[in-house]
């Protein structure tokens, strides 16, 4: 089960070892939560009911979210991946929320305190931070000052106390309670101020009153530990360091949190004033004047020291982490969209070089297809240094293969290869690209490269992989761990499930974005299709290298364990150059094709005819076409796509050449002006390659000269920019650049 049955049905999947009467049942409160959820959900995310109800019960169906997005527009209402998304997380918050308040119930029935007012309370939780302090009085403890109170028979004092009644003397109302286990006075009311302390730590009135003063006031506080001087510099600017929690972002909170890990940084979080916390409990839980006034006030204040103060930092610490991983997570995510959208070159002859200086440059030449043909070394630069040789066995390769594009890596000596190539006399003309080659290493060891040239080392396999990412990034960057790409920005730090599943999401966003050639893809890029999945893929290419490449998309239901539900996920996304139907190369689904057939016989003309004549397209009249099951919305989305057939929505790679006269940092002068490509956004700023080992930094104040909130909104990933060098610390190894006034 997947999709929303699969979210829905997993927090309880354990339960179905219990039989078949225990699993209905699960299903029967399944049923009952979608009835609860769609409204709520619709009132959360602001969308309307009907398309909240039509996008769960389709995702139960097995749908995907690409899918639902372009092939179901008339049942979502053409809500968009994002808004699909979130009806999907929603539903499985709301399903986990469930199952915790089923369990909460339960025990507190079994400890016997289930009132039918409680119970409502506990009914009526949307979030799970009310569920669990409903339960906190009942949560089964450790040992407590509290509970050794209590079984030493205190709770009627504390009790009696609490209430703060005129009449009740606490000195003299403890006389009564001492005993073997209560020695003296002291020890009596101490005791009860042990209980009334817990009771207030888990009044609700009180704990929300305090979040409201942590909302407003809550800082965030550094210190270096002692003894870490030396350890702690690249901790510096948070020595002694405070902020207000709302104000930190994500990438300072990250940053903290990875220096206390690390044992360098004390990190810790409160209010501005904690005697506003003090006043807040006061004004709750005192009463008017009385004998016992006091002992109240020094329980509040215990209450505070002792157990809400530690219970509210380690909350607000966890919802500040929360928050800092998904500002982590979403930047990292739009970055690594931009990536795998970047514009491929296409199907042409390529010549990967993987640069190198003592070990030589590892050279390979990639088919239209992105075949291996041919691989050897050159050894253009030094210690051996022989260029002649490496001429002539470049552009022997280049004239062999009729190579139109060189694809250098921009890592160690890739400058100086670039250079060395530019000066190849171009007897057969060839386009130079610089290409990032971060994470290249990771893909030539991993199983999956092992699995696609097992019988080549890892450095041609490198080489490979530089070639293949100028002809089309995105079906080769899918093979490799996104953290791998540099793009992200503490991604080490930030909760490993959650990123994992966001850049998941990315990837199949873009794959289905682009479609997928049914007869190149890998096993690896075909996993990634809508309704597909690793197993499936396989099948896919098994089948293509037995029977040979698919003439028409129908065929990949002979695929064995095809069915009809993946054939339906899967046919619109992949691609079939030259098929046997005009319509296997659009985005364009199978289940739309006799709707495009009756527009090309109502014309007269064939649907090939259709696809090359815009006045032929120009006289279709959509609402002939509107039926229960194909509306507007997709009628609207064929006529685009019949203008653009086959058309890759990403565009196509330019050369780029950085300045000549820019080797290393010491060749840097301040106030240069220099070209660069954009390779990380954050949301202080964005790092720009200039042609160095180092990346240089444009600090959000320097991208513009107005207020810029944004990054992203000011530039994108591989994007070509003009800066200005302001700033050179050739100690740290930090380039600092400006856009302002260029």
């Amino acid at each position: 089960m997947t999709n929303i049955g699969y979210f829905l049905f997993a927090p309880f999947r354990g339960e179905y070892a219990r039989g078949k009467a225990a699993y209905s049942a699960i299903f029967g409160l399944l049923k009952k939560l979608m009835e609860t959820f769609i409204p709520h959900i619709a009132a959360t995310l602001r969308l309307p009911a009907q398309a909240v109800r039509n996008t769960l019960e389709l995702l139960e169906a097995g749908a995907t979210i690409p899918f639902l997005a372009r092939y179901r527009k008339e049942a979502t209402g053409s809500l968009d991946e994002v808004q699909l998304a979130e009806i999907q997380q929603e539903g499985k918050r709301l399903a986990e929320l469930e199952k915790r308040r089923e369990a909460i119930l339960r025990s507190i029935a079994e400890q016997g305190g289930l009132t039918d007012v409680l119970e409502a309370q506990i009914l009526a939780c949307t979030h799970v931070t009310d569920l669990e302090d409903l339960y906190l009085p009942f949560r089964r403890k450790k040992k407590t000052k509290a509970g050794m109170a209590r079984e030493k028979g205190l709770e009627p004092l504390a009790q009696s106390i609490f209430q703060q009644d005129g009449q009740i003397v606490p000195a003299q109302l403890a006389l009564e309670f001492i005993n073997d286990q209560v020695p003296d006075l002291e020890s009596a009311l101490q005791g009860a101020r042990d209980i009334m302390a817990e009771i207030i730590s888990e009044d609700i009135s009180g704990r929300n009153a305090l979040r409201q003063l942590y909302g407003r006031t809550a800082v965030v506080h550094s210190k270096l530990v002692r003894g870490k001087v030396d350890e702690g510099k690249k901790y510096q600017d948070y020595h002694d360091f405070s902020e207000p929690l709302a104000k930190c972002p994500s990438h300072r909170m990250l940053a903290l949190r990875r220096g206390e890990d690390e044992g360098i940084l004390r990190v810790w979080i409160g209010p501005a004033d904690e005697e506003l916390a003090i006043i807040d409990l006061e004004r709750i839980h005192l009463k008017k004047p009385s004998p016992a006034r006091e002992e109240v006030r020094q329980a509040i204040r215990d209450a505070w020291e002792r157990l809400l103060s530690p219970s509210l930092e380690t909350e607000y610490r966890q919802l500040s982490k929360e928050k800092a991983d998904a500002d982590a997570i979403g930047v990292f995510s739009e970055n690594l969209k931009q990536l795998l959208l970047t514009a491929p070159l296409g199907e042409k002859v390529v010549m990967g070089i993987d640069p190198g200086f003592r070990t030589g440059c590892k050279v390979v030449i990639l088919s239209e297809a992105g075949d291996l043909l041919e691989s050897t070394a050159v050894y253009p630069h030094p210690p051996q240094q022989d260029a002649e040789n490496a001429s002539r066995t470049l552009l022997h390769l280049i004239e062999k293969h009729a190579v139109t594009a060189l694809a250098i890596g921009n890592g160690t000596a890739g400058r100086e290869t670039i250079a060395f190539c530019r000066s190849l006399s171009q007897s057969h003309p060839f386009s130079l690209f610089s290409v990032n080659e971060a994470g290249a290493s990771i893909y030539s060891a991993s199983e999956i490269a092992r699995e696609e040239f097992p019988n080549q080392d890892i450095t041609v396999r490198g080489a490979v992989s530089i070639g293949r990412r100028l002809m089309d990034p995105l079906a080769e960057l899918v093979k490799i761990d996104p953290k791998s790409l540099g793009v992200g920005q503490y991604q080490h730090d930030v909760q490993q499930t959650r990123l994992r599943e966001s850049l998941d999401n990315v990837v199949i966003h873009c794959v289905n974005c682009v479609g997928v050639n049914l007869n190149t893809a890998s096993r690896h890029l075909l996993s990634y299709v809508s309704g597909l999945g690793p197993a499936l893929a396989g099948h896919i290419v098994t089948y293509r290298m037995e029977n040979g490449p698919f003439s028409s998309r129908n065929d990949l239901k002979k695929v064995p364990r095809m069915g009809e539900k993946a054939f339906e996920q899967a046919a619109g996304f992949l691609r079939i150059r030259n098929g046997s139907s005009p319509l296997d190369k659009t985005a364009v689904h199978p289940e739309s094709y006799h709707v495009v057939g009756k527009m090309a016989k109502d014309l007269g003309c064939t649907v090939e005819e259709l696809i090359n004549q815009p006045k032929l397209r120009g006289q279709i009249q959509l609402d002939r076409y509107v039926s229960d099951n194909t509306g507007l919305p997709t009628l609207k989305d064929i006529l685009v796509e019949l203008a653009k057939p086959g058309l890759d929505p990403r565009g196509e790679a330019k050369p780029f050449s950085f300045d000549e006269g820019v080797r290393t940092m010491e060749d840097l002068r301040v106030g240069m002006v220099l070209k660069g490509i954009v390779n990380n956004i954050t949301h202080f700023g964005a790092f720009v390659d200039i042609g160095l080992k180092e990346s240089g930094l444009i600090h959000v104040s320097q991208m513009a000269d107005r207020f810029i909130q944004n990054p992203a909104t000011v530039v994108k990933l591989q994007q070509e920019v003009q800066v200005r060098v302001t700033d050179i610390d050739t100690e740290r190894r930090r380039i600092q650049l400006s856009m302002k006034g260029i």
